[in-house]
């Protein structure tokens, strides 16, 4: 009995072989038709992987300008201390604050003749005040933009309102609109381009290996003859879908991870945190190419399957 079973594994593994053989063998046959289904499955990866870099650097984006959003309240020069304190831990309190930085008068007049440093008249009028014409000055962050209109509101009470001498909110909301606009545009052709090459991609194997059992038509007759099973026929197209999808994935990411380092030198420009793509694809790399693979993978085999149900009927 394991003598019998032990034929049987060797037989089997000598048809796998065989069909890994004539797989290889159908792929050099068909090179042009092989490398065009490589070259079309490697552009519709890279316009998925496009996709998901614009939307990781949008959010990236998004953040950034986030963090730049801050409402300040400029007291008046009268402001004791003890009222300063007194509003920074009331609004230190409210759930929609993440920061209060509080900057005294004398920070403040030091902040203003650093900025007007090159405007000698500015600073020689300044010299000529017997005291600092400025009080403190409280900036304020929040968890969400949205959220400064609650802190507005908060902070409309009569006791704080009569030593605020006025206040800023500098809101980027129009800017993170026309970002999310833009965005969301080039999403769309993105996505759009990936369907396109996902149907180009389907036709390109359909075809290819609707050639392949044309040009072989005799030898599969032959194979049915001498007992071949469905397996071994269908089998070396099963495996070129497999191997069209490992060589796309792979080429799509050494694509990717050279694009990226490009891109880094001027990411690193624009986002003063340490954000890097390459980083970002190292860190989901199994992630992005299982899911990417599993597409692809699931894409040549059905479209082989299709074409192996219309042509194998010898």
């Amino acid at each position: 009995m394991m003598k019998k079973w032990g034929n049987i594994n060797y037989k089997n593994m000598i048809s796998f072989l065989r069909i890994i053989k004539f797989a290889f063998f159908d792929i050099g046959r068909n090179i042009s038709l092989s490398f065009m289904t490589v070259f079309i499955l490697v552009l519709m990866l890279l316009s998925v992987n496009v996709l998901w870099s614009i939307d990781v650097i949008a959010k990236q984006a998004v953040g950034s300008v986030k963090k730049q959003i801050d409402i300040s309240f400029y007291f008046i020069p009268t402001a004791t201390q003890t009222e300063v304190d007194d509003i920074d831990k009331y609004l230190k309190a409210q759930p929609e604050v993440t920061e209060v930085k509080v900057l005294s008068a004398t920070q403040v007049l030091d902040n203003f003749k650093a900025r007007h440093k090159d405007e000698k008249e500015t600073i020689n009028a300044l010299g000529e005040l017997s005291e600092n014409p400025f009080g403190p000055t409280m900036i304020v962050r929040a968890k969400d933009p949205n959220d400064y209109k609650k802190i507005i509101q908060a902070m409309n009470v009569p006791e704080y309102q009569k030593i605020i001498e006025s206040q800023s909110f500098d809101q980027h909301e129009a800017s993170i609109e026309k970002l999310n606009t833009i965005i969301g545009r080039i999403e769309k052709i993105g996505l759009g381009l990936t369907i396109l090459f996902a149907i180009i991609s389907f036709l390109i194997i359909f075809n290819t290996i609707r050639v392949s059992i044309n040009t072989q038509r005799a030898e599969i007759s032959i194979k049915r003859l001498v007992g071949a099973s469905n397996w071994f026929i269908r089998g070396p197209y099963l495996i070129e879908a497999i191997i069209f999808t490992i060589v796309s994935v792979a080429l799509t990411f050494v694509i990717v991870f050279v694009a990226a380092g490009w891109l880094d030198s001027y990411l690193s420009v624009i986002f003063a945190s340490n954000f890097s793509l390459t980083n970002y694809f190292k860190s989901n790399i199994f992630f992005l190419g299982s899911l990417q693979a599993i597409a692809v993978l699931l894409l040549t085999v059905v479209s082989s399957g299709l074409a192996m149900r219309r042509q194998l009927k010898v």
